[in-house]
């Protein structure tokens, strides 16, 4: 066990000797529901596996590097990298739209054309 493991687990030990996890709200009580319940029954085991296993589908990926690419954005303050914030965004979403369908990625997208609308207001 290394000793970050050992360590909190002698906290944790403590505590529970302070009582500190005495009358807890929830004790004894299953923990609640943490499935989909748009997720079809046959598919969440496996969709529970994927994600305990750390697994990210592409699509979540791919916005996820959007929504950071906008933040990017956003902090610029050079006028000439901006542009090419601009122009590197509007890449990833057509990439994106492309490869996905562009199904989850109308919300970046919207996201993204405010962004841009209030930097270059800003430029003026």
């Amino acid at each position: 066990m290394n000793i970050l493991a050992e360590l909190a687990e002698r906290a944790i030990q403590e505590a529970q000797q302070r009582g500190e996890f005495d009358d807890l709200s929830g004790q004894g009580q299953p923990l609640p529901e943490t499935n989909d319940p748009f997720m079809p029954e046959t598919l969440r085991m496996a969709y529970k596996m994927l994600k305990n296993a750390g697994y990210v589908p592409r699509e979540v990926q791919s916005q996820r590097e959007i929504r950071s690419l906008i933040e990017c954005l956003e902090r610029e303050t050079d006028e000439a990298l901006k542009m090419r914030q601009i122009q590197k965004v509007q890449l990833f979403i057509a990439k994106a739209r492309i490869e996905h369908g562009g199904l989850l990625q109308e919300e970046n997208e919207n996201y993204f054309q405010k962004v841009v609308a209030r930097v270059t207001l800003n430029k003026a």
